[in-house]
Parts: structure tokens; C-alpha cells; sequence
């Protein structure tokens, strides 16, 4: 999904540079919002992986 929110923001790059203003913004909307979905999946994961791992210690013992 990160690479999708690259891919994007190198359009919305290009298409800046080249002039098409309504593509730029579209695409750089895209990419903000695919960063920012990969950005809470991501911290929903590493949340979720700390909870297992306390979880698990006290099973163990």
C-alpha cells in the first residue's frame, strides 16, 4: 500500500511539473490518503503485535 501512495505522489509530481493542475491535486489527494491508511494499519499492527507479545509472557510463566 506504501508503494501505491509512491507511485501517486510521482504522478501528482509530473503531473505538477507538466502543468495538469486537476491531476496533480487528484493524485496528490490519492497518495495522501493511501500514506495515511498505511500509517494506521501500520500502527494498529504494532499495537496489536504488543498486546500478543505481553499476552503470551504471562501465559508462559
Amino acid at each position: 500500500m506504501l508503494q501505491l501512495a509512491v507511485v501517486f505522489f510521482v504522478i501528482a509530481l509530473v503531473a505538477g511539473a507538466l502543468g495538469f493542475t486537476g491531476v496533480a491535486v487528484g493524485a496528490a489527494q490519492v497518495a495522501q490518503l493511501l500514506f495515511v491508511v498505511f500509517l494506521l494499519l501500520a500502527l494498529g499492527s504494532f499495537v496489536l503485535d504488543a498486546l500478543r507479545r505481553r499476552r503470551s509472557r504471562k501465559v508462559s510463566r
